[in-house]
C-alpha cells in the first residue's frame, strides 16, 4: 500500500533500456516503482538489481486487454492510488521493410502494441490515476513520430508514433477537467536494444525527462511532446 508521502509510478516494459533508467531515477526520487512486464521472470530479474523495497513487479502485456485488466486488479488490490503511469512499451518491428513493402498484419502488430496499448493502459488505469493528487501520464514518443522525421524506411514505428502523438493530444484534452496532464516524450537516439550500439545519447538521457516531468512539482503543459525538458514540435 503507498502512503501519503510516497508517490507511486507504474513504467510499462520497464525490465530494461530506458524503461529500466527511468525506473531508477524515480526511485532515487523516493517513489514505489512497479515495473510492468509482459514476462514475470524478466520483471523480477530487474527488480532483484534494483535492489530496493519500493520496487514491485506486476506481469503486464499492453497488445492484450486481458493483462492489461489482470494487472489493475491485482495492483488495485495494494495500491490506493497511482501518481504517474509511464507507457513506455513498446515494439520495432520494421527491419527489412519499408512503407511499400510492409504488411498489414505487421502495421496493425506494431499499432496495437506502440498506440493501442498506450491507450487502453490509460483507459484500465484510469480509477487509479483519478485517485492521484494531479496524476501525470507519460507516453514514450519517439523523433520518428515527428511530422518532419517520418521516414519510409521505418514505416510501422513511425506510424505508431505519429498516432501516439495524436492520442497524447486526445487523451491531454479528455483528463484535463480530472486534473491528470498526458504528455508525450521524445528520448532521442538512444544506445539500447532498440537503438543499436552506434546511438549517440545514453539511457539516462534518454530517460531524463520522463523523470523531470514525473518528479517536478507541478507540470503546467499538457498534450506536448517533450525533448530534453523542452517542448518540441509535434
Amino acid at each position: 500500500m503507498n502512503s501519503k508521502q510516497t508517490k507511486t509510478a507504474l513504467i510499462t516494459g520497464a525490465n530494461r533500456g530506458i524503461r529500466y533508467a527511468i525506473a531508477q531515477g524515480l526511485l532515487e526520487a523516493d517513489f514505489q516503482v512497479i515495473i510492468g512486464s509482459r514476462s514475470l521472470k524478466k520483471g523480477e530479474i530487474a527488480a532483484a538489481k534494483l535492489n530496493s523495497p519500493l520496487v514491485s513487479v506486476v506481469e503486464i502485456d499492453i497488445a492484450e486487454d486481458d493483462s492489461i485488466n489482470k494487472a489493475f486488479n491485482e495492483l488495485n488490490g495494494k495500491i490506493d492510488r497511482l501518481d504517474v503511469l509511464v507507457n513506455n512499451a513498446g515494439i520495432y518491428p520494421d527491419n527489412g521493410f519499408n512503407i511499400l513493402t510492409i504488411d498489414r498484419d505487421l502495421l496493425i502488430k506494431t499499432l496495437n502494441v506502440n498506440t493501442f496499448g498506450a491507450i487502453k493502459t490509460t483507459q484500465i488505469f484510469l480509477p487509479l490515476l483519478e485517485k492521484a493528487d494531479k496524476a501525470r501520464v507519460i507516453n514514450y514518443s519517439s523523433g520518428y513520430g515527428q511530422l518532419a522525421g517520418l521516414s519510409a524506411s521505418v514505416p510501422s514505428y513511425c506510424l505508431s508514433k505519429l498516432t501516439l502523438n495524436g492520442a497524447t493530444i486526445m487523451l491531454a484534452d479528455a483528463l484535463a477537467s480530472k486534473n491528470i496532464t498526458v504528455n508525450a516524450v521524445d528520448p532521442g537516439w538512444v544506445s539500447s536494444d532498440m537503438g543499436g550500439e552506434n546511438a549517440p545519447r545514453t539511457i539516462e538521457e534518454g530517460a531524463d525527462t520522463a523523470v523531470w516531468l514525473a518528479t517536478i512539482d507541478s507540470v503546467k503543459d499538457s498534450g506536448k511532446l517533450w525533448r530534453d525538458r523542452s517542448i518540441a514540435s509535434f
